[in-house]
């Protein structure tokens, strides 16, 4: 990736003047510029630089104020009179700088102090400022490394920045790296699926360092004769382990007296560089935490903690997770009483504020300490750490954290996927079953998108202990299971088959709670992507008798043949009363035979039923004879499904069947015209239990409301609610539906929005000023209205006794038919409750008149916001 970049032969106007290399923590970033460093004094790239600087972010920390010229010849001394030399040629000039995430300073203050002379005093974070932005050296070339976190605040600095990202140990490299430090290759690759398995502590493994400690820990307990598995299940838990192996001591003797006060002393330094987002520590930070070097000396010699190997006198974790590993341990150890002033010159959080958002979002790391934190509140792991270094683990903190994540969450609806995650790795981490217990005793409704076994894994442990759980949303994503992916990397069928050897028993885990909690009656399965084998397990699952399922969503899965598997699994499932299915399944033939099973069944029990899309031949499908025979579905739902009009012929001749009990029915999309309308409108004289009819988005025209209208004229139709959005009708069509109002009409919802009914509006008004009118909804959501039409409409307000909700939005009424509107609605004391329109924000004489009509009206609530870009719903379908 660095070709382009170092080649003499490229042209410098093409070679980019600013290059970014980024990664986690411990990838190699800094060894690869060192690296460069050293081939540039090897003559290897001299051709193109005449002057390279390396300036370490972490030791700059470190240093006052200084001019930049004094900045470069901090560590070339010998230079000190050449530096302004150099800097005239500054097209030929390299600066390194290491480490951009590591430098202190308060966000966004590098954008605004800027200095352009570098024989200039100036603080060490404004000199890098000015030479990211260029203010300084314009010509010179950047090579910056900095970790992910800083890319942003990074970006507002340089200008058309190329961007390497450094990936660290590839899987490849990592199971080389196992190989090479175990000597038996059945114990290196046992250790190596152990730590795939978890896949947070796999993505750490790009780190060679993380590998290292990995590869220690369970080479010592495989040396031990003991299994690795339960170690390796949280990171916590394996970090802990390879903490204590390091000073365990001899079978019945007692813990050192002298690791205790080392160990306090190390997390308070780790804490202290978590908060301040420092990695690197001098004898300054030591001596204002209160420290002693000589505290350090066991974690050196184990490794744990390093020292400066370009900074003398300072000191660096082995790996940031480690870093913040001991912070989190930072919390949990009982201190003695801190002297006055102690805890004053610690720049740490608390508990609730490194738990918060908004400290998270400032700082990354604080999640992860997070993490760790509840790892450490395992009661076995407490054990551990009383045993191996003489200290006492403070119990309060887990009273602390449950009180914290049950007032922050009790009263919201955990339905973000981002916030689900994050809850569910924590409690995981704890592997405590009876905190999981009461910290998800709240939780009634849940949603989890799985991109990993390893997320499998903590849903699983989680919902097993979720007993008050109701719903659960479950999105799956591609690559967990590889049974049917053809368009797998793994193309050998037994390698495919190994990957849902690990998945398949975890999946069985997470399905087990549809058929042991008794209280959860709501599953949705969308977006996903499954196999032969996890569908199976999954309707293992639903078939139980303990299942209690009641209502189900299955939107957009594959393979295709799951909607078969599923719908068998729903014949005779007594407890189901809700069932939507959507898909590209349209030509399944055999779905559909099931789908007629299930309805004919004596212990079906379906009440609601909702085919999108999967029903575009609804003619070969025998309604007359399922629906015929099934006396429990109230609601059908075909939205999107290729019905045409032959296909409603037939849907009609059942409806007027005697014991067909539909209460309502949906044909939104079903690509309907005038022709079907006729068999629709006899089919509401006849059919009494119809009261809600959903035709929208369909060109049904003028001609098309006319014949319903005839029918809606009997006296014998109930109809309630008709939706008519979208469906091509205008003024005339408007004329007809008038007459129909303001006879006696059952007509209580009417949506007629998305219709270029423009003036068609005055004969709706004259019908609203009728009483005879029973309308309680009207929904003219993008109508076309203009200023012009408000006259009639703010009339027919005043008269109406009736409406209680008018869907306005999206249509550009003006300021002045906005003013008419009000007006109106100050001299109305009649039944309107939801206005929807779309008003003008700015005009203080609009939001002024607002104001009154609110106060004056206290039951109306007027949407302003929504009604721009969303419409309203005349009545839910599914209520």
């Amino acid at each position: 990736k660095f070709i382009t970049f170092l080649n003499p032969q490229i042209s410098t106007q093409l070679m980019p003047l600013t290059v970014v290399l980024h990664g986690p923590a411990g990838v190699g970033k800094t060894t690869l510029a060192k690296k460069w460093m050293v081939d540039w004094t090897q003559d290897n790239h001299a051709k193109i630089f005449n002057s390279t600087f390396y300036l370490s972010c972490k030791e700059l920390n470190h240093k006052g104020e200084c001019s930049f010229a004094d900045l470069l010849s901090k560590n070339w001394p010998d230079l000190q009179d050449a530096v302004p030399e150099i800097l005239t040629q500054a097209q030929k000039i390299l600066f390194i700088i290491d480490g951009f995430d590591e430098l202190r300073v308060p966000s966004g203050a590098l954008i605004h102090d800027m200095c352009c002379d570098w024989q200039k005093q100036k603080p060490v974070p404004v000199l890098l400022g000015s030479l990211l932005k260029r203010k300084m050296l314009p010509k010179a070339t950047l090579l910056i490394t900095t970790r992910p976190g800083a890319l942003r605040e990074l970006g507002l600095l340089v200008e058309q920045p190329f961007f390497i990202e450094i990936e660290g140990f590839l899987e490849l490299d990592r199971k080389a790296y196992f190989l090479k430090h175990f000597e038996e290759e059945a114990q290196a690759l046992r250790a190596f699926d152990l730590m795939k398995s978890n896949a947070a502590l796999f993505h750490l493994g790009s780190a060679p360092a993380v590998c290292w400690i990995v590869c220690t820990c369970m080479k010592l307990q495989m040396e031990k004769g003991e299994d690795p598995a339960p170690t390796c299940q949280t990171i916590t838990s394996l970090f802990l382990h390879f903490l204590c192996s390091q000073f365990t001591s001899p079978p019945g003797s007692c813990p050192s007296p002298f690791l205790q006060g080392p160990v306090t002393a190390l997390c308070l330094l780790a804490a202290e560089g978590i908060w301040t987002q420092t990695s690197m520590f001098d004898g300054e930070d030591l001596e204002r935490l209160g420290v002693k070097e000589s505290d350090f000396h066991p974690f050196l010699d184990k490794n744990i903690l390093q020292k400066g190997k370009d900074c003398e006198g300072c000191y660096s974790f082995i790996h940031l997770s480690i870093q913040q590993f001991l912070a989190a341990l930072f919390y949990v150890l009982e201190r003695e009483e801190e002297e006055d002033g102690d805890s004053c010159r610690w720049d740490i959080g608390g508990v609730q504020k490194l738990l918060s958002k908004e400290e998270r979002l400032k700082n990354p790391s604080l999640t992860h300490v997070g993490y760790f934190l509840f790892g450490l509140l395992n009661e076995k792991r407490a054990g551990e750490l009383e045993t191996t270094f003489g200290c006492q683990v403070s119990r309060k903190v887990k009273q602390e954290l449950l009180e914290f994540r049950v007032k922050s969450n009790k009263n919201k609806r955990l339905s973000s996927v981002t916030d689900m995650k994050e809850v569910l790795y924590c409690l995981y981490e704890s592997q405590e079953e009876q905190l999981v217990k009461n910290a998800m005793s709240y939780v009634k409704e849940i949603s989890i998108h799985l991109t990993n076994t390893f997320e499998m894994m903590q849903s699983s442990f989680c919902l097993k202990h979720c007993e008050n759980l109701q719903k659960i949303s479950l999105q799956v994503e591609k690559g967990i299971f590889l049974e049917n992916d053809t368009e797998s990397e793994l193309d050998a069928q037994v390698e495919r088959s190994q990957c849902d050897h690990r998945s398949l028993p975890l999946w069985t885990d997470l399905c087990s709670v549809f058929s042991s909690n008794k209280n959860l009656s709501f599953l949705d399965v969308s977006q996903s992507f499954l196999s032969h084998s996890s569908v199976r397990i999954l309707c293992e699952q639903i078939t139980r008798v303990t299942c209690h399922l009641q209502k189900v969503v299955i939107k957009n899965i594959s393979p295709s043949d799951a909607y078969r598997d599923l719908c068998l699994a729903f014949i005779g499932k007594k407890t189901l009363t809700h069932l939507i299915l959507e898909g590209d399944v349209h030509t399944d033939k055999m779905l559909l035979l099931l789908l007629c099973e299930m309805l004919k069944h004596s212990r079906c029990n379906l009440q609601y039923l909702r085919l999108g899309s999967c029903c575009d031949a609804a003619q070969k499908w025998d309604f007359s004879l399922a629906l015929g025979i099934n006396q429990s579905l109230r609601c059908l739902d075909l939205t999107a499904s290729e019905l045409l009009d032959e296909g409603v012929k037939l849907l009609c001749t059942t409806l007027r069947h005697p014991k067909c009990f539909l209460q309502k029915l949906s044909l939104e999309n079903c690509h309907l015209t005038e022709a079907c309308c006729k068999e629709l409108s006899s089919t509401l004289i006849v059919n009494q239990r119809l009261t809600y009819l959903c035709l929208a988005n369909n060109n049904l025209g003028d001609g098309g409301v006319k014949l319903l209208c005839e029918g809606l004229s009997y006296p014998e139709c109930q109809l309630q609610t008709l939706v008519l959005w979208h469906c091509n009708i205008t003024r005339r069509g408007c004329k007809l539906i008038s007459k129909l109002l303001q006879g006696d009409s059952s007509l209580t919802n009417l949506d007629l929005g998305l219709n270029p009914i423009a003036t068609g509006l005055w004969f709706l008004c004259e019908a609203l000023k009728k009483p005879n009118c029973n309308l309680k909804y009207l929904g003219l959501w993008g109508c076309s209205i203009t200023p012009s039409c408000c006259q009639g409409l703010a009339s027919a307000l005043i008269s109406n006794q009736r409406l209680e909700t008018l869907d306005l939005g999206q249509n550009v009424l003006g300021k002045n038919g906005i003013m008419m509107l009000f007006e109106a609605l100050k001299q109305s004391d009649g039944s309107l409750k939801t206005l929807r329109l779309k008003v003008d924000e700015s005009s203080v004489e609009v939001q002024k008149l607002l104001k009154d009509v609110k106060d004056s009206n206290p039951k109306l609530m007027i949407e302003c916001n929504n009604a721009r870009t969303t419409r309203s719903s005349c009545s839910d379908f599914f209520s």
